[in-house]
């Protein structure tokens, strides 16, 4: 639903059901309601394929995106991003265990902080003294 909804608005792809073509309010309207923190989302996934970058789901790799430079198959994504709602408290535990499991796939953790000025991003490297 994030790539449709983006298409949609940059008037790439049309959605129908069935003879009727939906709108991206209507489009809007059932992400909010079927997916999980989509508004958050999907202002970090617009913000990111804005600036050039292909997004794809970073699941497996235990963050919400993945952020490509030309895209898989011709490149590894260098980040994982976890986009976390300013409003929402999150354990310290949580960044370790992302950015050790990002760090072990040679990735880098950012943080997409949102809230009603934006987005703000925090990169994390890991440091060694």
């Amino acid at each position: 639903m994030l790539e449709a909804v983006f298409l949609a608005e940059e008037n790439v792809l049309e959605i129908y059901s069935g003879t009727r073509r939906l709108g991206i309010d209507e489009l809007m309207n059932y992400s909010l309601r079927v997916i999980p923190r989509f508004e958050q989302l999907y202002l970090v996934y617009k913000d990111l394929r804005k600036r050039g970058f292909v997004v794809r789901r970073g699941l497996k790799f235990g963050c919400d995106y993945l952020v490509y430079r030309f895209g898989p198959g011709i490149d590894h994504a260098p980040y994982g991003v976890h986009v976390h709602d300013s409003r929402e408290s999150i354990d310290p535990i949580e960044i370790v265990r992302m950015g050790r499991l990002l760090h072990s796939v040679r990735k880098k953790l950012i943080l997409a902080i949102t809230d009603r000025d934006g987005i703000k991003y925090l990169l994390f490297t890991w440091w060694k003294p």
